[in-house]
């Protein structure tokens, strides 16, 4: 692994005033692949680097990315959540867009003595963490709708507050009733940039009106719930977790999975299957609709106090988070910022 640092450091940000993913640490992590093999990893200053007006991500999309924390105490110890998944997800997104797979231990050494190099630049106050993006993209300056034989693999990091500039404060979505995100067959289920190009249409117009985000109806009957652009949702229904389950079209969602596990752990009942919004307009109009949230690694859990369904807005649980809703939120951050035991084994120790 070659290591080359900056000599111009830049200033940091306000730590207490973040956002999401305006801000890039000094260094990055970088390795292409050519001719059939990955070669050496490295570690760089962050800059741009140059691509041809030919590459094939700049004309067939053809490119993944992953997200993850980093966290770190007040001993100065830092640490990763589930990591490894977001590894073994990215190489499954891989082979779904004909891209080469990588040696997930390497890079993630080779990430550690990144982050151990960026410890500065980790915030420690509640709510923020240090936001790890690896991505790979097509990089063959020929064009032609077939896979690349060259490929960029690289990993940025980026100090974060909140997710959604509201915070903790429930969030407003509209459900998307024209536009389609994914089909089963399709890429839904990778982690790859044109999920998220074809997804902004229907998150634009539902800014417009005045919601947060849109959230995504199956392809085929345009009824089933699937999942919002950033997060897999959830709703409580007599008391019930209930999720969409995973067919194909959405994001297996490490944060997801996350919620499911603690949920079993602490013997609270939780369904993966398949989730009409009639069901869900239904369970409001009785009044057994409890709670809504989403999950995701960015937001981790977001309470939904408004669905917007055939232009009617249900306010759920009087437009406030939950108690299923804030115990998965204090679970899971907790294990994140070890405050909480890890009795999973999700947390890693970098240094």
């Amino acid at each position: 692994m070659k290591i080359t640092l900056t000599k111009n450091p830049k200033q940091k940000p306000d730590f207490s005033n973040l956002g999401f993913g305006k801000y890039f640490t000094d260094h990055m992590l970088l390795m292409e692949y050519k001719d059939g093999a990955w070669g050496e990893i490295e570690i760089r200053p962050f800059e741009p680097f140059a691509m041809s007006p030919a590459s094939n991500i700049l004309h067939y999309a053809q490119g993944i990315f992953e997200g993850a924390k980093a966290y770190k105490n007040d001993k100065g110890e830092i640490t990763v959540f589930r990591i490894d998944d977001n590894f073994t997800r990215m190489n499954n997104s891989a082979k779904r867009l004909c891209m080469p797979t990588f040696d997930s231990a390497k890079v993630k050494e080779a990430l550690f003595e990144l982050l151990k190099i960026e410890k500065d630049w980790i915030p420690t106050a509640k709510g923020t963490a240090l936001y790890i993006r690896p991505t790979m993209i097509a990089d063959q300056p020929v064009l032609g709708v077939h896979a690349s034989h060259v490929y960029k693999f690289f990993i940025i990091l980026s100090p974060v507050g909140s997710y959604y500039a509201h915070g903790l404060q429930p969030t407003k979505i509209l459900v998307e009733e024209h536009y389609v995100r994914a089909a089963i067959g399709g890429t839904g289920e990778a982690k790859c940039m044109g999920n998220y190009a074809c997804s902004l249409l229907g998150g634009e117009e539902a800014n417009k009106k005045g919601y947060d985000q849109c959230l995504w109806l199956d392809a085929a009957e345009h009824k089933y719930v699937e999942e919002v652009g950033s997060m897999n949702m959830f709703f409580v229904i007599d008391g019930v977790v209930v999720t969409p389950a995973l067919v194909g079209s959405i994001l297996p969602g490490i944060t997801r999975r996350s919620v499911i596990e603690v949920l079993k752990a602490h013997n609270m009942p939780v369904e993966e299957r398949r989730i009409s919004m009639d069901e869900i307009e239904k369970a409001y109009d009785e009044g057994r609709l409890n709670e809504s949230f989403g999950s995701g690694t960015a937001a981790v859990i977001s309470p939904v106090g408004t669905l917007c369904y055939h232009g009617r807005d249900m306010i759920i649980n009087n437009g406030k988070m939950g108690k299923i809703t804030q115990f998965l939120y204090d679970e899971i951050t907790g294990i994140q910022n070890r405050t909480k035991e890890d009795t999973f084994g999700w947390v890693t120790k970098v240094n």
